[in-house]
């Protein structure tokens, strides 16, 4: 499959974005969604998984409350609603999928075999 990130931009403090992954090439139905980011520096980390169906998701702590995932099987199209930014979410932020995930959820980025390229965010203060 073949995933394709994007909605990222410039936003100040307190501001929203909406992050789009879109798929091709595969039912995307039958993977398990993730998003992840790397900061300038900083090693990549984990910030929100959904299942299959839609119907599970698990977050980071960091983005709990702040932080949306879903996705629409039919568009073949997952998102991340981001609100309340502030400067320490700026990072590149990565789509990903899998397919050989038994569980619904997966934080583990071995897990994922698909990878979108990579949508910039930065949050000024």
């Amino acid at each position: 499959v073949q995933l394709q990130a994007s909605g990222g931009g410039l936003v100040q403090t307190g501001g929203s974005l909406r992050l789009a992954c879109a798929a091709s090439g595969r039912t995307f139905s039958n993977y398990v969604m993730g998003w992840f980011r790397q900061a300038p520096g900083k090693e990549r980390e984990f910030v929100a998984s959904i299942s299959r169906s839609g119907t599970g998701s698990i977050y980071a702590d960091s983005v709990k409350g702040r932080f949306t995932i879903s996705r629409d099987n039919a568009k073949n199209t997952g998102y991340l609603q981001m609100s309340s930014l502030n400067p320490e979410d700026t990072a590149v932020y990565y789509c990903a999928a899998s397919f050989r995930v038994i569980s619904s959820t997966q934080r583990n980025a071995n897990y994922y075999d698909y990878w979108g390229q990579g949508t910039e965010v930065t949050v000024s203060s």
